[in-house]
């Protein structure tokens, strides 16, 4: 397979190719999940371009790092925009690098936000296929209650805008359905000593735990959680975990983790498991990890190209003219677009050691 993963030129390129920045964290405590997002985006452009591009024109992704502080993140976005060097924005990266991002483009070309998150993004021009709390968060945590009875959470999470607004969204929720939330700390992104978080994890007497943690970050805590014992009688669950994590946590830390996506690498659907074939087909066995988060690149990539062939058009206003009801198959199944955001199914899993072991569609 051509590599689609070609740095950008110093200006806009030739005519008869479609240049795509894709975003992904290539370092920090996110940077574990870049190479699973690179690859499941090559295999989109590798598809998209033996069925003939987009418009006519063959398609490449020019890789940025999402994984350095979101200032620096928007700015080169912005040059790439600017300079005519990209002519659409796709990628999965933290919250905060979004919001630092879309306002630097401005709408000039569009932007495929592919990372679940707290959801109320309106901004023209944004097209978002991650999972939102009303489809992922709330219904979870509704299991939870119903099935296991738990009704008493501690949150855990990084202090920035994801977790901050996802834990309101489940008080919020877990209020309504007469829960309580124990106890609520946050934590800088990169930190690696969860002592005192598990201390006070253990003093708050809650039944479970919501972690809102990325990627490093969660692989410590877990460690930290299951070395204190906790994992005996505490469950945890998180909306943001994926093979990634359960490999660095090690097959000691994962007892009663959960978590739900729209995608999982052993999800028994015919879309999904054809996917996983031509993934590891293309890529053999020694491939980036296969999880929900590397796959929504290649949603991403779908997404934007299935507009721009709808609309005939890679402008944003034509694009955002017949974004509402487009539906297409993908590896999640039948998805759909409404008010810009991608309907989809999502499912609970239970880690099994190194795996998840999918329960039921949520």
């Amino acid at each position: 397979m051509a590599d689609p993963l070609r740095p950008h030129g110093g200006g806009a390129r030739a005519r008869d190719v479609l240049d795509m920045a894709l975003v992904v964290p290539l370092q920090g405590p996110a940077g574990l999940f870049g190479p699973s997002c690179e690859s499941c985006a090559a295999l989109a452009v590798a598809e998209i371009n033996a069925d003939g591009g987009v418009l006519g024109r063959e398609l490449n992704l020019v890789p940025v790092d999402g994984g350095r502080s979101p200032a620096e993140v928007a700015i080169e976005v912005d040059a790439l925009v600017s300079a005519g060097a990209v002519q659409a924005v796709t990628g999965w990266h933290i919250s905060a690098v979004r919001e630092a991002v879309a306002p630097r483009i401005g709408s000039r070309v569009p932007y495929a936000y592919t990372a679940l998150y707290e959801g109320g993004e309106h901004r023209p021009g944004l097209f978002l296929t991650g999972e939102t709390p009303d489809l992922q968060l709330g219904p979870a945590l509704d299991w939870f209650d119903r099935t296991a009875g738990v009704r008493r959470w501690t949150i855990v999470g990084d202090d920035y805008v994801w977790p901050r607004r996802s834990a309101a969204t489940a008080a919020r929720h877990l209020r309504r359905r007469g829960g309580t939330v124990c106890d609520e700390m946050y934590v800088p992104l990169g930190t690696t000593d969860f002592a005192e978080v598990v201390r006070r994890v253990e003093a708050s007497r809650c039944e479970a735990v919501l972690m809102l943690l990325i990627g490093d970050d969660a692989v410590a805590f877990n460690r930290a959680f299951a070395a204190a014992g906790l994992d005996r009688d505490v469950l945890r669950f998180s909306s943001l975990i994926e093979e990634n994590v359960l490999l660095a946590s090690g097959p000691g830390a994962t007892r009663g983790l959960m978590t739900s996506a729209g995608y999982f690498e052993d999800l028994a659907t015919s879309a999904g498991l054809d996917f996983a074939a031509t993934y590891f087909r293309e890529f053999g066995d020694d491939a980036p990890v296969l999880n929900s988060l590397g796959e929504s690149c290649y949603e991403g990539v779908r997404l934007l190209t299935e507009l721009m062939r709808r609309a005939g058009s890679t402008r944003v206003p034509a694009l955002m003219s017949v974004a509402d009801g487009l539906a297409y198959e993908s590896p999640r199944g039948t998805v759909e677009l409404r008010d810009r955001h991608l309907q989809q199914s999502v499912y609970l899993a239970v880690a099994d050691g190194l795996s998840w072991d999918v329960v039921q569609q949520l």
